[in-house]
């Protein structure tokens, strides 16, 4: 039979930069699954809400500098003790060095919130993006879930939710629908991905 101790578990770490609504909401859907736990999550932003709500859940919790992830092997090595299966990017705004992708081969997913190629690329992120699709007066967006390379959401897509938008969007309403299908379908992408 097998033991359901944390040491069987697949391991997720999150990796965020800013209020970690993803990340909290990902730790929740896997927080009774006898299989799958959130072990980590990992802040280059000391001022960071999710570092707070990481704390105040009882998560593990990490922060770290960007010359960590850039200049330094330790990083590496502190996730390569975690052994996670999957490190799941969600909100976390840094480009990813070659050393860190190799490290981890197809173990990095990213969520973004639209349909890319639309709205993706450097500095494309949250109201950046939502603000561009009501521009162009998009009659449908949604949002990407896709492994990571060394471009900014560039990425092989895992999967693509589409969502018919209003005429009368606007920047609030487009939002709550967005994060809906980000906190919807990011955890049950990830649970795909474990199983």
């Amino acid at each position: 039979m097998e033991d359901s101790n944390s040491n069987s578990k697949k391991k997720i770490v999150v990796f965020a930069s800013g209020n970690g609504t993803n990340a909290v909401n990902i730790y929740h859907y896997f927080r009774n699954n006898k299989n799958i736990e959130v072990s980590h999550i990992f802040s280059n932003n000391k001022k960071s809400k999710v570092l707070r709500r990481a704390h105040d859940l009882g998560i593990k919790c990490v922060h770290f500098e960007k010359e960590d992830l850039y200049d330094s092997p330790s990083l590496i090595n502190v996730i390569k003790d975690i052994d996670p299966s999957i490190i799941a990017f969600a909100g976390f705004l840094l480009k990813v060095p070659e050393s860190f992708l190799a490290a981890f081969p197809k173990q990095i997913i990213n969520i973004h919130p639209s349909l890319l190629p639309k709205y993706g690329g450097e500095g494309m992120y949250g109201e950046r993006v939502f603000r561009k699709i009501l521009k162009n007066r998009d009659k449908e967006s949604g949002i990407t879930i896709h492994y990571v390379n060394e471009e900014y959401d560039e990425g092989e897509i895992i999967a693509q939710i589409k969502l018919e938008l209003n005429n009368d969007e606007d920047l609030n309403s487009l939002e709550e629908k967005i994060h809906s299908l980000e906190y919807e379908h990011y955890p049950k992408v990830i649970e795909k991905l474990l199983t």
